[in-house]
């Protein structure tokens, strides 16, 4: 049963059957609700089985027999239970020191023969009163506490939501404006800015206001000199003002009382945050600084984020123009390939159009199967670069760069005219080449013809001797420009299975002899089993001596040259390492060009600058890739990647 809340409940505890008859009886036609126990565990028992939904007794009568200790222990576990209930202790007869303990307890009064219905409810009635007194007490100090309690969990709630407000939005004036409505809703002031400083006149105007005129905020500025407000942005200081006289602080009205926190971005005060009274007498307090304190540092949150985003968007459209603007063609994507930019030359050569780009993925727009190979996959161990023939005979050359954390870029520099203009030097070269062969025949034939025509001198044979060398290897650089040129023009294209292992192997072979002259190691890594490769078997020969033969010139004595095969993404992929002299980082991007040497290159070394220049015709012929990585007296890798399969093959 549900008790009734508005009755005063009352429990008697008390040993003697007498004694808790009569107490009930008096209590009850008074129209208190009573509840009876005869002894310690009754009590503690029904308190512990107390309905849910029910407030406790308001009041407690024990007996001083109700425990061995007079009463005591048990008015002392139900105080400590129960502290808004009041206790009243029935003695048999005066006992100062008994009392005296129960009062320290808390006791509220004691009862004691002989008992009158009058006296029983008077010193009821003034138990409970002392008691509801208490509760009310206590109910108010909750409200109080809990009307403190909400007020900071609002404060934090819209705390939170302009931290909300300054990582979602980059709307400056909604956040600024924001912001001076809590701090006005905080302190309960009438009005609230935000003054910051204009640092091309000095002065401080309205950035954003609440409940002044539109006009006022839009034309307001104020000195920094002679101020409060400019007081704080050259202290860097709060400032409170709650005088009894109305101040004027020059702004063309009066105020009550204020206060001014300020804005501080980087070490440098930057504007200030206020909010005042102009009418009313309420004052400001510490705490109200404190909240415009925190209020501040969001503003100035909000304002270096919206510097920052400005700053950014600003050199986006620098870099845009720049790019757009700009005689290669440029595209910039995200980390996950999706477009973030195509130049005005790329929309040009794609057939493009003005539609926006921006976010879609790299493969739907771009189908050309080098270009899509070129950006696909792991770029890590196969060349960057390509050339890229596109309609009308354009070539470009085409060059992909990841940045890490940001996406990539895809940049395309038309090389047509320095292709054109390198296949005239081809045939101009093939054509003087061809035209030298014959003199140079008759050269060599005549030279040799000389020694028996007649006795020559030792000096006259020293010379003969270095004749037949010069034109020898004259005749060596005229065949290497007509092997050249015949791998430029196309001759000889025909393609077969080539046991690229075994070709390998046979050039390592023909080569030892000449590392053994400089005490060298041919090293083979090769893969078991290695695949064979669609190709023409003399040109792979020719690569492979060529780059082999290389490694051997450019090692010193005692020096190792490993050749290293691999298989990744259905390509091979051979490597030719040394550890000889190295290439000058100057010298790298030229070092297949024809006649090139690179510039620490001994005099002695004997060469004619075309050996790179046939291996990379070579790859280009297999439609495959080659690049160097060198380091100066560390040694040279040369990289050699061709595909398992040629197109349409």
């Amino acid at each position: 049963m549900v008790l009734n809340q508005t009755q005063h409940h009352i429990l008697i505890a008390i040993t003697d059957h007498q004694i808790r008859v009569l107490l009930e009886r008096v209590l009850r036609s008074a129209g208190y609700l009573v509840t009876v126990c005869a002894d310690r565990e009754s009590v503690i028992t029904l308190l512990q089985n107390y309905p849910a939904g029910n407030d406790p007794p308001d009041l407690f009568i024990l007996g001083e027999r109700i425990d061995p200790n007079g009463g005591v222990d048990l008015a002392a576990d139900l105080i400590g239970r129960l502290p808004n209930s009041g206790l009243i202790l029935f003695v048999s007869r005066d006992n100062p020191e008994l009392l005296k303990r129960a009062m320290r307890l808390g006791v509220t009064d004691y009862l004691c023969p002989p008992l009158r219905s009058d006296d029983i409810i008077r010193s009821v009635r003034n138990a409970l009163e002392l008691t509801d007194r208490r509760k009310e007490w206590l109910v108010g100090k909750t409200k109080r506490t809990t009307a403190g309690l909400q007020r900071q969990v609002d404060e934090l709630e819209t705390l939170t939501q302009l931290g909300r407000s300054i990582t979602e939005s980059l709307d400056l004036d909604m956040v600024l404006a924001a912001i001076v409505e809590a701090a006005v809703r905080f302190t309960g002031a009438e009005e609230g800015s935000i003054l910051l400083l204009d640092d091309a006149t000095g002065e401080l105007y309205m950035r954003a206001s609440r409940n002044f005129q539109e006009e006022f905020a839009r034309t307001f500025r104020l000195p920094v000199t002679d101020t409060l407000a400019g007081s704080v942005i050259q202290t860097g200081k709060p400032v409170l003002l709650d005088d009894q006289a109305p101040q004027k602080i020059k702004t063309s009205y009066l105020v009550q009382s204020l206060v001014y926190v300020p804005l501080t971005l980087k070490g440098r005060v930057i504007g200030v945050l206020g909010v005042d009274h102009r009418h009313s007498h309420a004052p400001f307090t510490d705490r109200h600084v404190k909240q415009l304190s925190a209020l501040a540092e969001f503003a100035a949150i909000s304002i270096h984020n919206a510097n920052l985003f400005s700053s950014t968007r600003s050199e986006r459209n620098r870099l845009e123009t720049l790019l757009t603007q700009v005689s290669d063609g440029v595209i910039v994507t995200d980390q996950d390939l999706r477009l973030v930019l195509v130049n005005k030359v790329v929309r040009e050569l794609f057939d493009l159009g003005t539609e926006n780009l921006t976010g879609k993925p790299f493969r739907d727009i771009f189908y050309q199967p080098e270009l899509v190979d070129l950006v696909s996959g792991d770029n890590t161990a196969l060349s960057n670069r390509v050339d890229l023939e596109l309609g009308e005979g354009q070539i470009f050359s085409t060059r992909f760069t990841r940045i890490p954390e940001v996406g990539s870029v895809i940049t395309m520099h038309d090389i047509t005219n320095l292709k054109r203009l390198d296949h005239i030097k081809s045939e101009f070269v093939q054509t003087v080449s061809h035209d030298l062969r014959s003199p140079l025949t008759a050269i060599l034939g005549y030279v040799e013809l000389v020694g028996r025509a007649g006795p020559v001198t030792e000096l006259q044979q020293e010379f003969i001797e270095r004749v037949q060398t010069s034109v020898q290897n004259i005749t060596n650089l005229v065949d290497d420009l007509l092997n050249l040129g015949r791998i430029e023009a196309g001759f000889d294209a025909r393609k077969e299975i080539v046991p690229l292992a075994q070709i390998i192997r046979f050039s390592s072979e023909s080569l030892k002899p000449k590392a053994a002259e400089k005490n060298q190691v041919i090293n083979l890594v090769l893969p078991d089993p290695f695949p064979n490769i669609v190709g023409n078997p003399v040109q792979i020969r020719q690569m492979l001596d060529n780059l082999i033969e290389n490694a051997i010139k450019y090692t010193p004595p005692g020096g190792i040259i490993s050749v290293i095969g691999d298989v990744a993404q259905n390509q091979v992929i051979l490597q030719v390492h040394d550890n000889g002299i190295g290439i000058p980082s100057i010298d790298l991007p030229y070092i297949f060009d024809k006649f090139y040497r690179a510039s620490n290159a001994s005099p002695e070394i004997v060469g004619s600058g075309l050996g790179l220049a046939i291996v990379k015709s070579i790859v280009d012929n297999h439609q495959g890739r080659i690049w160097v990585d060198s380091t100066v007296g560390s040694g040279t890798t040369f990289t050699v990647v061709l595909p398992l399969q040629q197109p349409g093959m």
